[in-house]
């Protein structure tokens, strides 16, 4: 990504990439790499933000469990996409990466890792 002059990247919450979080994480900060990750553990770990729907989805797995129990056939069930996203910025990154976060983006993030 250096070689070809990629400005920023986004990985989204996959478990090919989960696999290699950590390495990922310290590969973007040592190259200096802006990156977006779709899982909020990355931003928490110097990642510089994270666009996330994992706690939303995890919290609609335990209703589909209970339809399930409860006699409903998994194929009867309805496929559902995420309703809720999260916003996590690193701004400690940010400044790490000397990189202004726009004003409008710091105001609609649900939370700001300092």
């Amino acid at each position: 990504m250096t070689k070809a002059r990629v400005n920023a990247i986004f990985i989204p919450a996959d478990s090919m990439f989960y696999q290699y979080r950590a390495r990922l994480v310290r590969l973007a900060a040592n190259t200096r790499l802006p990156a977006m990750w779709g899982l909020r553990d990355q931003a928490e770990a110097r990642g510089l933000m994270a666009y996330s729907s994992l706690n939303d989805l995890a919290r609609r797995a335990a209703t589909y469990v209970d339809k399930i129990l409860k006699g409903a056939k998994p194929a009867d069930l309805p496929v559902e996409q995420p309703t809720k996203f999260e916003l996590v910025i690193n701004v400690k990154t940010a400044k790490a990466l000397d990189l202004t976060i726009p004003q409008i983006l710091l105001q609609r993030a649900d939370q700001l890792l300092e």
